[in-house]
């Protein structure tokens, strides 16, 4: 998901394929200590608009303590002034929110109150982070630390020796706008807060969030300001505080912020819970923490920039969605009321859009236990506010992006029996979004065009149409709607199948096949039609209208359910096959894969959606396209294609493809790197490709996955060694291109042999991923 932006895309350092595929010892040096954490660079993708953010978190934590440098989703790289260390991000998306309560230390007088007035110089030199820690030296003098629990933010200050060493706090100025703030200054050790705001691309509803932070040691003096005015002395304020140290000898100030969606009991709650530790020992339990999320995955072989770069993208992996409950199991629900959570976690922040692709079914896998209480958390979602969310930011429906994400993402947690216990009640809510559409009095939209949809067989494009409730409307991307409809149709009709509904199944089932109703016989292509049925737009599929972020060229392979139907529509595959070499620039991409993938795919604008007849990898509607080789007899293409597209995944600031959206992009890389890919998001086929690492081993939850975790190995893979030979699951020849939920179940072994050439296998008309029906 992005909001609307345009830059250009850094080329600096870019690598060849076969640089960071198969180069010794390319990029940062190996670390020494075996600490998976020291291979994680969080700088990577805080250029360019990858909209990721370099501060302390823990996994899935409700504090991203981050550095401000004034770009709209927190952190530029290519900016050198610090407005302030805020408490929340959300690592990739593309539209202003966040950054509340900025932080700032100081020297001298409080004479300003606008944080781009008094934001502190710095210089990359001096700035350095890994998992759960950030620090930076200011041009003030004073070297910034950062660390945090789920729950809190930890701060450490060195000062110069000065008897007027300040830290800010900026209630009243955040990355959106906030409706309202007051600031408490309750003892010498305690400043406490209250911050309301909205946004999120547009303007949601109102959200509060409170925060109390205790200083380490009493300040000597304070004051609070509203607007610009600042009065030393003064315990309240509207818009901020300051309170002063003397550092000229102790030059040291730690202080501990604990956040709340509920109230400032829960704010106090959290930091009783979480706080009273030092700043080294937090430190050094968020490292901990981290150390155990990446050691899920453990590889060897590639070069030490590509397990750098992979073990980034599983480090964003893990940190959303968010945990929106305090320690005492309170949170705000959708009704705006306080509710508290029983057997499970609450999460909060559902960028779903995007995350039904990826990044659900990577958590299934990796972190099941919370995989199963985000999708619990959901469906509270529906029961406290009446509705499945679309995208959910803290307690609020900011109704971003179209179609109907919310049911792959719940049935993949139900493939993945995630859901045991609770498979009718969540049936029940997906029935209900299925088959309607949300009360006017409801924020959400839902399936905003059922009623056409249901009737007509698909959701028309009508440009303009009055759309009276916050975020996109899913009649101006009627074709791609459709589409994303027909999908979660499919997805739904296999829930209601196992689940003893079979009436409810043969309908979405059938419902399923809407996708036909937007092709076009006469370009061969999906397109938008119109109120009266009428095809309309321009023809060219690269230039038609209703497609959300993206082209009909980029969403006519995003019909994961029946890709042998789509084939068919085409012309067969030898068609199909011709309409992808020519989507992939394939015969260039054969010879200069990294150039074909930053100068063809990216074509020097990775945020421009529209008006392209190619690839485009820094979007999610293309996420799953390479994969569509499965199903033409062509394997070994998804692997050139993959691997060209890994190459965009670089060791530095600029290395994302694109907006991370909430780990979505983090997660095709970690799950392409290893050969496994979810090609039917939302049922649990994972088509396979070549990994990247001779070796890669997976440690599962038992309590989910039984067999404990499974190994993929492909001895001497490279980027000239890239094309399966042959495939053994655990020791027997297999010839499909794809495993399922149920096998990797029981798998413990699937061994790739490599080589230099395409070979026979997984050609076979039943080695392909079969439709469902």
């Amino acid at each position: 998901m992005r909001g609307t932006r345009r830059t250009r895309l850094c080329l600096a350092g870019v690598l060849t394929a076969s640089a960071l595929l198969s180069a010794p010892g390319a990029g940062a040096a190996e670390p020494t200590d075996g600490h998976l954490t020291d291979l994680v660079n969080p700088f990577i993708g805080t250029q360019d608009e990858g909209n990721t953010f370099p501060g302390a978190a823990v996994p899935f934590g409700m504090v991203q303590l981050s550095p401000d440098t004034g770009h709209s989703t927190g952190y530029d790289y290519a900016q050198h002034r610090i407005r302030g260390f805020s408490l929340v991000h959300l690592s990739g998306v593309g539209c202003r929110i966040g950054g509340d309560l900025p932080v700032l230390p100081t020297t001298g007088d409080v004479t300003r109150t606008d944080y781009a007035a008094y934001a502190a110089g710095f210089d990359h030199a001096d700035e350095a982070a890994s998992p759960g820690y950030y620090r930076v030296a200011l041009d003030s003098g004073v070297r910034a630390e950062l660390t945090a629990t789920a729950r809190t933010g930890v701060q450490r200050y060195t000062f110069p020796a000065t008897d007027k060493a300040n830290v800010l706090i900026n209630a009243g100025q955040a990355l959106h706008k906030p409706a309202g703030s007051q600031v408490e200054i309750l003892d010498d050790h305690t400043v406490r807060t209250k911050i309301t705001g909205h946004g999120f691309c547009r303007e949601t509803a109102p959200y509060t969030v409170y925060t109390v932070t205790r200083f380490n040691r009493p300040f000597t003096a304070h004051g609070t300001w509203d607007g610009a005015a600042v009065t030393p002395g003064a315990r309240t304020g509207a818009d901020g505080a300051y309170v002063r140290f003397d550092t000229t000898r102790n030059r040291s100030v730690e202080a501990t912020t604990a956040l709340s969606y509920v109230d400032a009991n829960g704010a106090e709650v959290n930091l009783r819970a979480e706080g009273g530790r030092s700043f080294d020992t937090v430190r050094r339990q968020a490292r901990d923490a981290w150390e155990r999320r990446l050691a899920g995955i453990r590889v060897q072989g590639g070069s030490t920039t590509l397990r750098r770069t992979f073990y980034s993208s599983l480090y964003r992996a893990f940190l959303a969605p968010n945990v929106g409950e305090d320690a005492d199991g309170r949170y705000t629900g959708w009704d705006r009321r306080i509710h508290r959570s029983a057997g499970f976690t609450y999460y909060q922040n559902w960028s779903l859009w995007d995350t039904y692709r990826t990044q659900a079914q990577l958590l299934a896998l990796l972190a099941p236990r919370e995989a199963r209480d985000m999708a619990l958390s959901v469906l509270k979602v529906d029961e406290d506010g009446g509705w499945l969310p679309k995208w959910g930011y803290g307690p609020v429906e900011t109704n971003i992006m179209t179609g109907d994400p919310v049911t792959p993402f719940l049935t993949t947690a139900y493939q993945a029996g995630l859901l045991r216990g609770h498979e009718e009640r969540a049936y029940r809510a997906l029935r209900r979004n299925a088959d309607g559409v949300p009360p006017a009095a409801n924020p959400g939209v839902g399936r905003e065009a059922n009623a056409e949809y249901l009737t007509g067989g698909f959701a028309p494009y009508v440009k303009g149409r009055p759309h009276t409730k916050v975020g996109d409307s899913d009649y101006d991307h009627g074709a791609s709607v459709t589409l994303e409809y027909a999908l979660s149709d499919a997805m739904l009709a296999q829930m209601a199948r196992d689940l003893g509904h079979g009436a409810d199944a043969a309908r979405y089932a059938t419902r399923a096949q809407n996708y036909r109703n937007v092709f076009d016989p006469s370009t061969g292509f999906f397109r938008a039609r119109d109120a009266s049925g009428a095809f309309t737009g321009d023809p060219d599929p690269a230039r038609g209208i209703g497609f959300h972020e993206g082209t009909a060229w980029q969403y006519q392979w995003l019909v994961p359910q029946d890709l042998p139907g789509v084939i068919s529509l085409i012309g067969g595959k030898e068609a199909a096959n011709r309409r992808l070499d020519s989507f992939f620039a394939y015969d260039r991409l054969l010879a200069d894969p990294a150039g074909t993938a930053r100068e063809v795919w990216v074509h020097g604008n990775a945020y421009d959606y529209y008006r392209a007849a190619v690839y485009n990898p820094m979007n999610e509607p293309d996420l799953i396209a390479p994969y569509t080789y499965l199903s033409t007899g062509r394997p070994w293409q998804t692997t050139d294609v993959v691997h060209a597209a890994l190459t965009l995944f670089t060791d530095g600031p600029s290395g994302m493809t694109g907006n991370d959206d909430l780990g979505t992009m983090s997660a095709w890389n970690v799950l392409s790197s290893i050969g496994l890919f979810p090609v039917q998001p939302g049922y649990g086929t994972w088509g396979l490709s070549t990994p990247v690492f001779d070796r890669v081993q997976l440690r599962l939850d038992r309590r989910y996955w039984p067999n404990g975790g499974f190994t993929v190995t492909a001895p001497g893979t490279s980027a000239a060694d890239r094309y399966v030979q042959t495939a053994r699951v655990d020791g027997s020849e297999y010839g499909r291109t794809y495993l399922t939920n149920g096998s990797l179940r029981t798998l413990r072994s699937l061994a790739f042999t490599v080589g230099p050439r395409p070979s026979e296998w997984g050609t076979s008309p039943q080695a392909a991923p079969p439709a469902l029906r």
